[in-house]
């Protein structure tokens, strides 16, 4: 129990702080076994990974086994962290380019699990293995309304630039609202304020995730919003109807949702 809580408050550490100084607190965390990289078991992990983000392998439904370790360390390592900085950097150059309308209506749309707030906590359990284990609703769910996914650096700094910017933001995420009072306070005290929209998904609500998303967008377009920036993990954030006028994937190697 008591290594199991100090993995747990060191994925925290390291989510919430940055760089050399929490290097050595989590080295526990890290897969032990494996090369930590590339070739195993004639599956190339770096190639499946780059597929993954890429779009070119879909439907998938877990981690391959053999590359447990190698995403486990990708998503604890330097390479992780500075993929998605890459993200938010070209976002926040994009979002310079523009003029917020007078009219409050420009709207960044966000998800949150793994790019705004993200589980890592939860993955890198022994019940989980960064996505090599099949999803536990129940399992997940009881993570969720802990209320303590910490935020993902980058992408805060990127909600908050848009912001400072004058350009509306918007979460659209595929938790239950039922967790409405639970996300409003994990994303409050991961450093995220002042949205125009929290959206989440009803009970009733069936069908995929492009159609889910798609729908909620479009509603926001027929309220006169504009969607200039959209921002997420799954290429499901990213397509169907009304996308925005830029789309930007957040690397996520460890789930897939269609």
């Amino acid at each position: 129990m008591e290594l199991k809580r100090f993995l747990f408050l060191a994925t925290l550490l390291y989510i919430s702080t940055s760089h050399a100084a929490v290097i050595n607190q989590i080295q526990l965390l890290r897969p032990r076994s494996g090369s930590g990289g590339r070739r195993v078991e004639g599956l190339d992990c770096l190639s499946w990974r780059l597929a993954v983000e890429a779009n070119n392998l879909q439907g998938w439904k877990l981690v391959p086994q053999s590359c447990e370790d190698y995403v486990g360390n990708y998503m604890l390592g330097r390479q992780y962290r500075h993929d998605i900085e890459v993200v938010a950097d070209a976002a926040i150059d994009y979002a310079k380019t523009l003029e917020a309308a007078a009219d409050g209506k420009d709207l960044w749309v966000f998800d949150i699990d793994e790019t705004t707030l993200s589980n890592l906590p939860y993955y890198a359990r022994s019940d989980v293995q960064f996505g090599a284990i099949a999803y536990n609703d129940t399992a997940f769910n009881e993570w969720v309304a802990e209320g303590i996914a910490p935020p993902v650096p980058a992408i805060r700094r990127l909600y908050k630039t848009v912001a400072a910017l004058g350009f509306k933001t918007a979460f659209i995420s595929g938790t239950a609202d039922r967790y409405t009072d639970i996300k409003i306070l994990n994303l409050n005290q991961a450093g995220y304020y002042n949205w125009e929209k929290l959206i989440l998904k009803g009970e009733d609500v069936h069908g995929s995730s492009v159609d889910y998303k798609s729908q909620k967008r479009t509603e926001l377009v027929n309220e006169g919003y504009r969607i200039v920036g959209n921002v997420g993990d799954q290429w499901s954030d990213l397509i169907g109807a009304n996308v925005g006028n830029r789309t930007f994937k957040v690397p996520d190697p460890m789930y897939y949702i269609g």
